[in-house]
């Protein structure tokens, strides 16, 4: 693992003389694009024919995919090294800090979602259709966690922190993490959601950031994510934590 801070990074040139840039504005807005457009072709898969189920796994699979795509259009834009997105190696002692922050983001989401709850109301769940998939049966259950808790943290992380969140680090730490945090959050919609996009985004990139790889952030990002599949298993919830 580079011991160069992602906020203060010092440019190496690599085999060919070309030098090795963290992502800027144009990468940020080529992701953002491909990642709206592949949420603009989800709407057009429709629901009904499916049913709940599959229809739940093709959404749950959508959200990872849709992120790799983003990721490939911002990393093609400009030909670089993917050290350059922070997607480098790491230790086994930074991955178990991500989890373990992941565990206490997991803990702060689910007070953070009671509260809103408690407050105002609102309980409409915009992710019901994760708990149907789900809820599905032994197979449906185990993609769904393979969806959910693999294939969407990879795919997330390597957009919103490897991107937007490296690219706005320039602007200081402050910046780098609560901006992509809010980006992160806003493309989650407006919902109950939103905040707690919003609490885990800010985790996954200061981890990120502190330790100058994608994958710890991935952690984070896991740990939430299996809390519903694994949920549904354990007590076979139909809603929210």
């Amino acid at each position: 693992m580079s011991s160069t801070r992602p906020d203060r990074p010092r440019p190496t040139a690599p085999a060919g003389g070309r030098y090795r840039e963290r992502p800027g504005w144009p990468e940020v807005i080529a992701g953002l694009a491909a990642l709206s457009a592949a949420g603009v072709a989800l709407t057009f898969v429709p629901a009904d024919p499916l049913g709940p189920v599959v229809y739940g796994l093709v959404v749950a699979a959508w959200s990872g995919i849709a992120g790799l795509f983003g990721f490939a259009a911002a990393a093609f834009l400009r030909v670089r090294s993917l050290a350059a997105f922070n997607v480098r190696r790491t230790t086994w002692r930074w991955m178990l800090a991500g989890a373990a922050w992941g565990l206490a983001a997991l803990v702060l989401k689910a007070g953070l979602v009671l509260a809103i709850t408690a407050l105002t109301g609102y309980d409409e769940n915009p992710q019901g259709m994760y708990y149907d998939a789900a809820g599905g049966g032994l197979w449906a259950l185990l993609l769904t966690f393979l969806f959910l808790a693999v294939l969407t943290p990879i795919g997330e992380e390597f957009l919103f922190r490897g991107v937007v969140a490296t690219a706005l680090l320039r602007y200081g730490p402050v910046v780098g993490t609560v901006g992509s945090a809010a980006v992160f959050a806003l493309f989650h919609g407006i919902n109950i959601i939103l905040p707690v996009a919003f609490v885990v985004g800010l985790i996954a990139a200061e981890v990120m950031r502190r330790s100058g790889s994608i994958w710890p952030a991935v952690a984070v990002h896991a740990v939430n994510n299996a809390a519903l599949p694994l949920l549904v298993l354990l007590t076979g919830a139909t809603g929210p934590a």
